[in-house]
């Protein structure tokens, strides 16, 4: 069978005790841009059990279908029922590009159903975009470029350099895709989608986990990809003690702190609240830039707030080049200055 029986870009819609996980949206919302390219349509894979009635929400963000795989063997996340109920979907239905987020259970997923399906995967994707491949076509060999290939770019050797990959040979085009990069659409209301069901039978076996018991952890750090407000410090703050100064003027303010990859290699803070590349990618609405130079591989992961604020003692430091509002000085004058202004304007 050739590629062009391959049709559609479809979207594994995550969901954990039966609530549909951010990530869904998100690619939803890319699912619709490269769709649009493509003039196909985009394809949500629900799977679980009891879950049928989440197809109204995957509508009104975007779904044009929703194939439910509804069976009580996927009440909880389990790799090998997961797995036969993604690649089997695949199989029968063959989607031109299949798209996971790269949470806890995709990056589990992902390679996985590609291995079963014989295609590729491009792992912790930042952009997806549909275009030309190669890039730039060898000369003498123009005719040789494909088009409308799905470009999959990725932070590659620790986020030291950025690669762009395709899968011209195979189908479907599969990407797992870091939670927080791609936008959601606003939802429409009284969207509906086409919902088809599908099961293609479950036989458990030897390679089934059996879940004896389900322990929920409470983390103690807050999830800073879905605050409003950061204050973000890098290796210009100094040490873990001074981070007290940037808690002092979240706290004023309403906000949450994290910081640069170099923070958490000093041991000053936990991985959870690394802003970049190679932690998380954040969108929110005022972002402190406290002591961060700039490195591309920090911006990436924050140039999408609507206002960034710099404070640094270089004046040169790329992190002016991204930021709405910057001020030159000795952070630590300038940030308890800063809170107590912001204290009495706010009192």
């Amino acid at each position: 069978m050739g590629l062009e029986a391959y049709k559609g870009v479809y979207v594994f819609a995550q969901q954990v005790d039966n609530v549909l996980s951010g990530i869904a949206f998100e690619l939803l919302g890319k699912a619709k841009d490269l769709a649009k390219d493509l003039e196909s349509d985009v394809t949500a894979v629900l799977i679980g059990s009891g879950v049928k009635d989440l197809a109204g929400d995957l509508a009104k963000y975007g779904a044009d279908k929703v194939i439910v795989v509804d069976d009580p063997e996927l009440k909880e996340y389990r790799t090998e029922p997961y797995t036969h109920a993604l690649s089997s979907v695949i199989n029968e239905y063959k989607p031109e590009i299949m798209l996971v987020g790269a949470t806890a259970i995709g990056r589990d997923l992902g390679p996985r159903v590609s291995a079963r399906v014989k295609t590729g995967l491009t792992a912790d994707c930042t952009v997806l975009e549909i275009g030309d491949f190669p890039l730039n076509p060898i000369p003498g060999k123009e005719d040789e470029q494909k088009h409308k290939q799905l470009l999959m770019t990725r932070p590659a050797f620790g986020g030291n350099t950025i690669a762009t990959i395709a899968c011209p040979d195979n189908r479907p085009q599969m990407a797992t895709v870091r939670p927080g990069v791609m936008q959601k659409i606003e939802p429409v209301e009284g969207a509906t989608a086409e919902v088809i069901e599908f099961n293609p039978g479950f036989a458990p076996n030897n390679k089934y986990v059996e879940i004896l018991n389900i322990i929920k952890s409470v983390k103690e750090t807050e999830d800073i990809m879905e605050a409003n407000i950061l204050v973000s410090g890098g290796r210009g703050v100094g040490s873990e003690e001074n981070f007290k100064m940037l808690q002092d003027l979240a706290d004023v303010i309403g906000g949450t702190v994290s910081c640069s990859r170099a923070v958490v290699e000093n041991g000053w803070k936990p991985v959870d609240l690394q802003v970049g590349q190679t932690g998380k990618t954040v969108r929110p609405n005022v972002y402190f830039a406290i002591g961060i130079s700039g490195a591309i591989q920090h911006v990436a992961g924050m140039e999408e707030a609507d206002i960034i604020v710099a404070i640094n003692k270089d004046e040169d430091a790329p992190i002016f080049d991204v930021a709405d509002y910057g001020i030159v000085g000795d952070l630590h004058k300038i940030v308890p200055a800063l809170t107590e202004a912001l204290k009495a304007e706010l009192a």
